[in-house]
């Protein structure tokens, strides 16, 4: 069986591959040649859409954010291929541009535009809510952005129900830009994240979700087991630490029966369980090598049965 190989954004004239390749390992984990490489790979096998943000990687030593956006606009300079990339990045969390007062959100765009080497942005994301500005002001700041026509679409990350809720009903009454799109923590060991009253806005909105974290830091990827070897990742110690939950046991188990029914990667399954959820478009999830991507990109023709869905469900509450 397959599914569909593309995803509309909510209300947008966005259409997408059903995974959104993470740019947070591009000049993190992996250097300018390595993310080239898994870029040129995505594209091949039909990937479109690339997530980045203005502040990936500033948390590495000798990095001060950007980094990533740099690495992506000159591939996509060498490359020649700008137009048949959706690129999304988000602002609000550089070390010098951090929040969303007009001017911050006006200046970070302006810089992501420069680093990207793009006269546009497909989907500019907040990246953190920033309770201190009043909704009114960062959607209307979006809003001149799209007007500008420097930003196509607007989207909203870590944002909590009430303030979403409260940006999507201003846009609406005053005609201005709205969210087409959310950026939740969600997957299979980080339900209540997005479940619930988050989901509920977005459906009733009309919103997509892109989940980031979709595999929790690699853990639903099966590498960490109990009794088995250590992994070497910067990520390690976050995504080990669910093998001492209960969850964290029975999804694995889930995942290992359900991967075995399709002789399927435990990653590709736990990335087409996320996509089967109501309002979501297209899971992050990223890759460090050209090895680590055909799990990923195989979520696009992998459909899960009811049965399965259920049961990875069950293991999962």
């Amino acid at each position: 069986m397959t599914t569909s190989t593309e995803a509309r954004l909510g209300s947008s004239d966005l259409t997408v591959f059903p995974l959104a390749l993470g740019g947070n390992v591009f000049g993190w984990t992996a250097d300018e040649a390595a993310s080239f490489a898994v870029l040129d790979a995505f594209t091949a096998a039909g990937g479109n859409f690339v997530d980045t943000a203005d502040v990936y990687s500033a948390w590495a030593p000798g990095n001060k954010g950007g980094e990533s956006e740099t690495i992506l606009g000159k591939w996509l300079a060498a490359r020649g291929n700008r137009d048949s990339v959706v690129v999304a990045t988000k602002v609000g969390a550089h070390p010098e541009f951090k929040g969303l007062k007009a001017a911050t959100i006006t200046a970070a765009t302006e810089e992501s535009l420069r680093r990207l080497g793009t006269d546009r942005i497909d989907l500019l994301y907040t990246h953190f809510d920033d309770e201190s500005t009043p909704v009114e002001e960062i959607v209307t700041t979006l809003d001149g952005l799209v007007r500008a026509g420097k930003v196509r679409h607007v989207a909203a990350s870590n944002i909590s129900p009430a303030r979403l809720t409260a940006s999507l009903e201003f846009a609406r009454r005053e005609g201005l830009a709205a969210y087409v799109a959310l950026q939740p923590q969600y997957n299979l060991v980080s339900r209540d994240t997005y479940e619930g009253e988050l989901a509920g806005v977005a459906a009733r909105f009309g919103l997509s979700a892109v989940p980031y974290y979709g595999l929790a830091a690699g853990f639903l990827t099966g590498k960490y087991r109990q009794g088995g070897p250590a992994v070497e990742s910067p990520r390690a110690e976050g995504a080990g630490k669910h093998l001492a939950t209960e969850r964290g046991i029975k999804v694995l188990e889930a995942l290992d029966a359900v991967a075995a029914e399709h002789d399927a990667e435990l990653a590709t399954v736990a990335l087409a369980w996320l996509a089967a959820q109501p309002t979501v478009a297209a899971p992050i999830a990223s890759a460090r090598t050209v090895e680590q991507l055909p799990a990923l990109v195989a979520l696009a023709g992998l459909r899960l049965t009811d049965a399965e869905l259920a049961q990875l469900d069950a293991a999962s509450a």
